[in-house]
């Protein structure tokens, strides 16, 4: 039976760099694995379960790399033992193609990861290729999240598991909102359209652009989804104020749910409700 809204654990991801943002836009941007392992104890602390990481190279930049993935993790992991899931990311950044963004995620087997279906459903890669990627994410247990940015992705998502081309799994959706929309800004209802796209099936989580990330992540918690906060898209507390950390994103998130009556869930549960537990 399907938990209700009032009693599912609610899953806080927070996204603490991205692929762009530096210390000109904030110095508490981490860059590095160490500044990364501090961020993490931190928003552990705050109220997440899963940390969603980008690494860099040395001069900042945005970074697919293997090694660089395993000592980031092996960082945070130190840090926080297994009290954080931890995800990384495929994203392109107008950098890598695809055939590179699936190779990563094979060379480090992670535990999470997620991928943006728009940047590997694309004409240079089969569908048949894309089907095996999916199916070795199953069959590798990596718990992953598949980033969705408007209602044609949604439909897209659902075509393509029609199908069967997408394997049957414990996917994990993103609904991100406001990617597209004048000055990439995000207001809680641009949630509607996805959830009137959406058919049920897998559960999801939303991130959001700008000051309104907190009342979309809120929205979201009241409509039974799972909110992802962090200075990838974000560096703005509810108030308008710059925050003083991704801490404070995060902990913020934690009040609402309180006030809302949804605990929070810990990465015991995470994994356990995608099939790592």
């Amino acid at each position: 039976m399907t938990p209700s809204i009032a009693t599912e654990p609610l899953i806080v991801t927070v996204a603490p760099n991205g692929a762009y943002k530096t210390h000109e836009q904030h110095p508490a941007v981490p860059l590095t694995a160490a500044s990364l392992a501090d961020t993490a104890k931190a928003c552990l602390q705050a109220g997440a379960a899963m940390l969603h990481m980008h690494v860099r190279r040395p001069d900042g930049r945005h970074l697919l790399d293997a090694q660089a993935y395993r000592d980031a993790t092996e960082a945070v992991r130190k840090a926080v033992g297994s009290q954080l899931v931890v995800q990384i990311t495929t994203e392109a950044a107008k950098i890598y193609e695809p055939a590179a963004q699936m190779a990563v995620v094979r060379e480090v087997v992670p535990e999470a990861v997620s991928v943006g279906l728009r940047e590997l459903h694309v004409p240079g890669v089969s569908e048949v290729e894309l089907g095996r990627f999916f199916q070795w994410l199953v069959e590798q247990h990596v718990m992953t999240q598949v980033i969705l940015y408007d209602e044609a992705d949604v439909r897209d998502w659902q075509d393509l598991r029609r199908r069967g081309v997408i394997p049957e799994g414990p996917w994990f959706l993103l609904f991100v909102l406001g990617r597209y929309s004048a000055g990439q800004t995000s207001s809680p209802s641009d949630l509607l359209p996805f959830l009137q796209a959406h058919d049920g099936v897998h559960p999801w989580a939303m991130c959001a652009f700008g000051a309104q990330e907190h009342a979309c992540a809120l929205a979201a918690a009241a409509l039974g989804g799972h909110v992802r906060v962090g200075f990838e898209n974000n560096l703005l507390l509810r108030d308008g104020r710059v925050a003083p950390d991704n801490a404070a994103l995060v902990a913020q998130v934690a009040q609402g749910a309180h006030v809302l009556g949804r605990p929070l869930a810990t990465a015991d549960q995470v994994r356990a409700r995608f099939g790592r537990g």
